[in-house]
């Protein structure tokens, strides 16, 4: 059986990191996602899907993440049925979060990537490093290769 969903929205509000009473993180929060298709003279409509993470994707999005920022998250559709306050049986449906990856600029969000590690040992992110940019460089920058022809084994 499958059960994969990709979303990529915005966040409607900032996500606040909670704790269970056995010590696990969690966060959950919506995220406006438009739809594709649009009726021609009508707005296009968006949808606020619910999601939930764990541990140290928890961790991840409340550090990183803010109302307005654009998140693509990838996990599974999970269904669950609890009772409100007026004792009215309900169905949730929400995504628990495997992976999350930050989409806008990098002035809007950062930059980095968070996978779920396969461990229960919540781990901190790995710091991101920014890779040297040689959007300035000039010919002096750079170093011939001598030929390496005869040295080749094929």
């Amino acid at each position: 059986m499958l059960n994969c969903a990709i979303i990529m929205g915005r966040l409607t509000a900032d996500p606040e990191l909670r704790t269970t009473s056995n010590g696990i993180n969690v966060t959950s929060f919506s995220v406006a996602v438009d739809r594709s298709y649009q009726k021609p003279g009508e707005e296009r409509q968006t949808d606020f899907i619910n999601v939930v993470a764990w541990r140290g994707t928890a961790e991840f999005i409340t550090r990183y993440f803010r109302k307005g920022s654009m998140i693509a998250i990838q996990g599974s559709i999970q269904t669950r049925n609890y009772e409100d306050k007026t004792g009215a049986r309900r169905t949730a449906v929400e995504i628990v979060a495997d992976n999350v990856s930050f989409c806008g600029s990098k002035a809007e969000t950062g930059t980095g990537t968070f996978q779920k590690p396969e461990t229960s040992v919540a781990e901190e992110p790995a710091e991101v490093s920014e890779a040297p940019s040689f959007s300035t460089a000039n010919a002096d920058d750079f170093n011939s290769v001598a030929s390496m022809e005869d040295e080749l084994p094929f």
